[in-house]
């Protein structure tokens, strides 16, 4: 079972300090801050619709192609293309394809033949040729004979489709170039399955009429497309793509708003090309495959072969739908609470420089931050009856505390109303007589300066009132009246404590203690924060001479801090 200590630490209960400056200047800039806050998150809610839950899009595409042209083949003569020819049976899940150029070979039949020339592949005899053998340049397999080509070249004998195909360039210009008019209908079903909600590209008010006379320069909602436009709206000119082909990328985006007040769910299309198109950067540009049409002539099989380019269109479908959700808003709203720690950060940088006073600034950030010294860096402040100012030293478990150098070196600062206070006690006739001043001791320790410390163990303790050798402070007239002045001491306990009970056993330790607190508002007035002011050790010595401990134990140092108040106790 855990201890008590660990149960009532869950039922504690902590939150931050806040400091609260009267000001109707920072008042109005931390208004005025928080609203422009408050009206950029407004305006951020309502344009990305924070507020909503979305779902993607699932879609389903399909095309058809329309459009007639007729163009003159080499070799072959005037021919019709209809849909059937420049786009057929090539069309893929989402995309479409469109016959722009083409490069016919003619009557092919099984046989033997030279092969092309294709990369100065060239023999001169039949040596330089393997039989049986082919690679992904070849256009047939090789028979083991060198042939001639033509009047000045002699290539491989290949079993192929002869003639083989010699013409690698794609015709310019291209020989359907008709096809830029040629229009395609995309029809787009879509799905929000988180909604339930189902939409076309095709909307209910779009009739055949509408169909049949619809353009896309007029209405942008137009599911016709001319391919030149499209290929125009990409950045390029259908007459230089069609010569090798490329790929257009038709993107349909949905961005849907389900809410009753504002439902809209239009679909909004744009294009590009989705190939490189510079042939100089490419090592294959563009876009061609290879097809045939077979004949048998006189029982023969003949057939012509096409190697077909033109432009690939693929359509892209994304995008998304939103409906209110209140869950959503909680969160957006949750998530934007922390732009509120912006005005505080603003304001506290304002007052951190010249717009405000430095005293200004140094008392918001006394009052605001609280610092906390680490327990292993204990900060101690010394101060000399010799110099005029404080010292900050670390505490150090090997040398003496008057032989360590400061940290830093600081002016004091009067602790005014104490000492108004303790001068208004101080009775004038409060002295305490030359016997009682302490003799000199014969023995002391090599870091003393006054000849009236006592050595000790502790490096903490071991402290003079001097830096320099010279007189003792306990030897001063005022240490008697202001630290060992028992009718001062009583009533200073009084004053802080008007009710305390009468002296008994008690009364020396809080005498003694009173002397210590007396000697550090006197020496050090208001110690800097974080800091522990250490007493000399003649001082200490005196003080306990003055007021001992019943059975002649003593705490020694051991610096504290109660309720904002530096103690230390002897």
């Amino acid at each position: 079972m855990p201890p008590p200590c660990a149960l009532l630490g869950l039922c504690r209960y902590e939150t931050t300090k806040l400091v609260r400056i009267q000001s109707v200047r920072l008042g109005s800039l931390k208004w005025t801050l928080n609203g422009a806050i408050l009206l950029f998150i407004c305006v951020l809610m309502l344009w990305n619709r924070k507020y909503q839950e979305f779902d993607l899009v699932v879609s389903s595409v399909t095309t058809k192609v329309k459009g007639v042209a007729q163009t003159h083949l080499p070799g072959v003569g005037d021919v019709v293309w209809d849909v059937v020819d420049y786009s057929g049976p090539w069309q893929d899940k989402n995309s479409f394809f469109v016959v722009t150029n083409v490069i016919v070979t003619e009557t092919q039949k099984q046989g033997r033949c030279p092969e092309a020339p294709v990369k100065g592949r060239l023999c001169r005899s039949d040596r330089d040729c393997q039989r049986g053998f082919w690679d992904q340049q070849s256009h047939g397999i090789q028979t083991g004979s060198c042939v001639r080509f033509d009047m000045l070249r002699k290539t491989c004998e290949v079993s192929a489709w002869c003639p083989v195909e010699a013409k690698t360039t794609p015709p310019r210009p291209a020989l359907l170039p008709a096809a830029e008019n040629f229009t395609v209908l995309i029809k787009n079903n879509i799905r929000f399955p988180a909604f339930n909600f189902i939409r076309r590209n095709i909307l209910p008010e779009m009739n055949d009429a509408y169909l049949r006379n619809c353009q896309r320069g007029n209405d942008s909602l137009c599911p016709i497309f001319r391919l030149g436009d499209m290929v125009r709206e990409a950045g390029e000119h259908f007459s230089q793509m069609a010569v090798e082909g490329g790929v257009i990328g038709i993107q349909i985006k949905w961005d849907c708003n389900l809410d009753r007040l504002m439902r809209r769910c239009l679909p909004k299309y744009s294009f590009r090309r989705l190939d490189e198109k510079e042939s100089n950067k490419t090592l294959y540009p563009g876009l061609n495959f290879r097809y045939a049409r077979y004949s048998t002539v006189n029982g023969v099989e003949e057939r012509r072969l096409y190697k077909a380019f033109g432009i690939r269109f693929d359509v892209m479908v994304f995008g998304q739908a939103g409906r209110f959700s209140f869950i959503q808003l909680i969160i957006y709203i949750g998530s934007t609470l922390s732009y509120y720690a912006l005005t505080t950060i603003v304001i506290d940088w304002l007052i951190g420089t010249s717009c405000y006073s430095a005293e200004v600034g140094q008392n918001y950030s006394e009052k605001k931050v609280e610092s906390v010294q680490d327990k292993l860096k204990c900060i101690l402040c010394v101060s000399y009856v010799d110099e005029n100012n404080i010292r900050l030293v670390k505490r150090s478990q090997k040398k003496s505390l008057q032989d360590l150098k400061p940290l830093s070196v600081q002016p004091r600062k009067e602790d005014a109303g104490h000492l108004r206070a303790v001068l208004c006690l101080l009775q004038p006739d409060a002295s305490v007589g030359r016997d009682m001043f302490p003799a000199p001791k014969p023995h002391t320790p090599g870091w003393c300066r006054c000849g009236f410390c006592a050595a000790s163990s502790l490096p903490q303790e071991a402290l003079c009132c001097r830096r320099s050798d010279g007189a003792c402070i306990t030897s001063s007239s005022l240490f008697e009246q202001l630290v060992l002045c028992r009718p001062l001491l009583e009533a200073v306990l009084l004053y802080q404590d008007p009710l305390a009970p009468p002296g008994g056993g008690s009364q020396t330790t809080a005498l003694r203690h009173c002397a210590y607190r007396q000697y550090i508002s006197w020496r050090f007035g208001v110690p800097p924060g974080d800091t522990h002011p250490a007493i000399p050790s003649c001082c200490v010595r005196r003080i306990r001479e003055a007021y001992p401990s019943s059975d002649g134990r003593y705490s020694g140092f051991t610096p504290a801090r109660k309720d904002g108040v530096q103690v230390h106790q002897h």
